[in-house]
């Protein structure tokens, strides 16, 4: 449910917005960047698959020991849709999951059992502090370790909205969450990246077709 990462002694640290199967602007990212795959780290805040043009490449690049991705709703399609028809009719129909008809059997499974491994937040240390990532939200009256605990413990609502919740990113809540650093959310897409208190929103469009969507990528510590 949480995978945690100690601070990076050899090189950069990176996070990235939704990539929604848009990895070639991930790899045009990196290279600008001049990512280096001995020493540098690439942190997700989820949604790798659905409406772009190449989700099957999802695989390849959780395979890749440098890349590590919290799981984003349009992940957790991959593990509730299958074996559910109007979930399924729905991820297909409005949430940019018509490449899933088109997987052979065997590939759909090792997507299920890859994708059932993606845990629901990253904690990475950084020299400035604990930075976290999650998909979407987090509860407004929770301190980061509050929030883990309960995801840890199994609350489906605290699931959902760490999932599916805007309300953040609409400004609903403004205070800062405590006990972090620094939060990295995406979900909801801005053309630029957002700043609510210490939680930063970076999903600008990847996979969408309105002028200047494009993909954010960038050093964790960004002041």
């Amino acid at each position: 449910m949480i995978k945690r990462f100690s601070q990076n002694q050899l090189g950069r640290d990176f996070v990235s917005g939704d990539i929604h199967g848009e990895f070639h602007l991930l790899e045009a990212e990196l290279e600008r960047l001049d990512f280096d795959t001995d020493r540098d780290r690439l942190f997700c805040v989820g949604d790798l698959v659905d409406r772009g043009s190449d989700s099957l490449a999802a695989l390849e690049w959780l395979a890749k020991p440098w890349f590590h991705t919290c799981r984003g709703n349009h992940d957790n399609f991959v593990q509730s849709a299958p074996g559910n028809v109007d979930e399924l009719s729905w991820w297909v129909a409005v949430n940019g999951g018509d490449w899933w008809l088109e997987v052979d059997e065997a590939t759909k499974w090792r997507f299920m059992e890859t994708f059932a491994e993606l845990p629901m937040l990253l904690e990475v240390e950084t020299p400035q502090g604990l930075v976290g990532i999650v998909h979407a939200d987090i509860p407004c009256n929770m301190s980061w370790s509050q929030f883990a605990t309960r995801l840890q413990d199994g609350d489906q609502a605290v699931f959902e909205y760490a999932l599916w919740s805007r309300g953040r990113a609409q400004e609903v809540c403004t205070t800062p969450v405590e006990g972090v650093y620094r939060v990295y959310c995406g979900h909801t897409v801005f053309d630029a990246p957002k700043q609510v208190g210490n939680v930063y929103f970076i999903d600008t469009g990847a996979g969408y077709d309105f002028e200047g969507a494009h993909l954010t990528v960038l050093p964790i510590n960004t002041a």
